[in-house]
């Protein structure tokens, strides 16, 4: 099924070997403004991404060729600013986290209503920047310098790439170096500030982050000490200010 080419209208590619699954999903897109085409394995929905570009993939996890976990890793380290949301008849917390470790920002356990879906869609889409951000064009905490407009993350100028909302993340921080930061203010600012879906996605992105912080430093050809984010329980999270000297 070919994918419509209305420029105006964001593009969704369905990866999903259900076949009723599939086709409520194509058809609930195309009549809620959608342009989409459909796969039905993971070979062929990364063969599509690449050719058409989507704004965003729903993607099964239990697909018949590759693992859905596989392909998620895949779209985003091709497609770094991809929406993808995960679509999972496991409920096991396990492999939920597993599917937004591997890059998903979000995730629906099946069954699953689409008005959910599309109310979810609409909610990630918001976020999507379209103007030039405001407030200062980079940030410099220490050694690591964050580029806003150019949305590149360097530390002693060697780059670290970032995912989509780690960037966005890390940018509230930043902006708010020093000071706590509650899980529903990032929520509001990362995700959207109508968002009701996991707040997991807020906890997994930020041990993502922390990681490529971690090992940007511990790899640095200059040593450096990685920037600290403190969980403060109970309220949300704290980017420390550097040591002096």
């Amino acid at each position: 099924m070919p994918m419509a080419t209305a420029s105006d209208r964001p593009a969704a590619l369905v990866i999903e070997d259900d076949e009723t699954i599939g086709r409520h999903l194509h058809t609930g897109l195309l009549g809620n403004g959608y342009s989409a085409t459909w796969c039905r394995t993971g070979t062929s929905g990364l063969s599509a991404a690449h050719s058409a570009r989507p704004d965003v993939v729903l993607l099964d996890l239990g697909l018949p060729d590759m693992d859905g976990i596989d392909v998620a890793r895949s779209l985003r380290a091709d497609h770094p600013d991809l929406l993808i949301v995960i679509l999972t008849a496991r409920s096991d917390e396990i492999d939920v986290i597993a599917g937004l470790d591997a890059g998903a920002d979000d995730y629906l356990v099946k069954p699953f209503s689409l008005t959910v879906l599309l109310a979810r869609l609409r909610a990630h889409l918001r976020r999507r920047p379209t103007t030039a951000p405001e407030g200062p064009a980079s940030l410099v905490i220490g050694a690591l310098t964050l580029d806003i407009a150019a949305r590149r993350c360097l530390l002693n100028g060697a780059e670290i790439l970032l995912r989509a909302k780690e960037f966005e993340l890390l940018a509230v921080l930043c902006r708010n170096q020093g000071a706590a930061v509650s899980r529903e203010d990032l929520m509001a600012q990362v995700w959207d500030e109508n968002w009701f879906g996991p707040t997991k996605t807020l906890d997994v992105t930020m041990a993502s982050l922390r990681r490529r912080l971690h090992h940007a430093a511990a790899t640095a050809p200059i040593p450096t000490r990685p920037l600290e984010i403190t969980t403060l329980r109970g309220h949300g999270y704290r980017l420390e200010r550097p040591e002096s000297g």
